[in-house]
């Protein structure tokens, strides 16, 4: 059980692993549980399941998420802080800030499709390679979050939108978030680049909310684009805007969260390596001004 007394330590987990799996359903049996969002409706979720597709990369560090022991200390950090109302990530890390106890009272979003590795040739094959809409409600997670890109010159995209819409309908069905991540995609000069002028987002966001059998649980998570009070009004979904891959001063990113928070339809942020790999290294000074931004007490 996760309680205070059997919290693992990052050095323990593998000896877990081997003689006590057990304890990881058991873990998830006993956890703490939360409303999915409080009073003020709103969500700052910090995002772990960039390594599981291959993007290990922060600024110009490729390798900056290779160590798992330091990935895992800069999430525990992160959801220490108040305001920090939970993380998404894949199964693995997730068993990891669980044996931790880092999860009792706080948002667990599974990541489902991870098989569209950064820089492969099958890239644009998002196919769903880890959480389940069965595990997720097995478990007790929150939601379940896809990445569902749209290429118009990849056949292979209808089947990434089967793909989303059944876990849309089976979140549902389970009665948790299903949390959609679309974007206009295309291939250049043998890279992925996601679109992301006001018009393909969108496009994006009218194609992902039709996905699925009901809409009564799903959430967009988009990022954030110029003229993004025209892109909101796509939409009556609640939203969860991206951090994406941090560029340019960290005060321009978090003026810009800021300004998009004031929109009605936006209910959050969720953020990954902006918040976790900060320029000047001081994780828990990030996340307080996203939580701040957030929940309204902004610096």
């Amino acid at each position: 059980m996760t309680t205070t007394s059997s919290r693992a330590g990052i050095a323990e987990l593998t000896e877990i692993r081997v003689r006590e799996p057990g304890r990881i359903t058991e873990g998830w049996a006993a956890r703490r549980r939360r409303e999915l969002v409080g009073e003020d409706g709103r969500l700052l979720i910090v995002a772990a399941d960039h390594p599981a597709r291959g993007a290990l990369g922060v600024r110009d560090d490729r390798h900056a998420m290779a160590s798992r022991s330091n990935l895992l200390e800069r999430l525990a950090t992160a959801l220490s802080r108040p305001g920090v109302d939970g993380v998404l990530g894949t199964p693995d890390i997730l068993d990891d800030l669980l044996l931790m106890g880092a999860l009792d009272d706080k948002v667990a979003i599974g990541s489902m499709n991870r098989g569209g590795l950064q820089g492969s040739v099958f890239e644009l094959d998002d196919r769903f390679t880890a959480y389940t809409a069965e595990e997720i409600a097995a478990s007790g997670l929150d939601g379940g979050k896809m990445l569902t890109r749209i290429c118009y010159g990849d056949p292979g995209t209808v089947a990434t939108l089967e793909a989303s819409a059944r876990a849309v309908t089976d979140l549902a069905e389970q009665g948790v978030m299903a949390m959609v991540e679309p974007f206009l995609s295309v291939r250049q000069d043998g890279r992925v680049r996601n679109l992301l002028d006001p018009d393909s987002t969108i496009t994006s966001i009218h194609i992902a909310a039709g996905l699925g059998a009901t809409s009564r649980h799903t959430w967009l998570k988009l990022p954030v684009v110029d003229e993004l009070e025209r892109v909101m009004d796509a939409t009556t979904l609640p939203t969860l805007l991206l951090g994406g891959d941090p560029s340019g001063h960290p005060d321009e990113t978090y003026a810009a969260w800021g300004r998009a928070l004031d929109l009605p339809a936006v209910r959050g942020l969720v953020v990954g390596r902006a918040l976790l790999f900060p320029p000047d290294g001081d994780v828990a000074a990030a996340v307080d001004i996203a939580a701040g931004l957030v929940h309204g007490t902004r610096p």
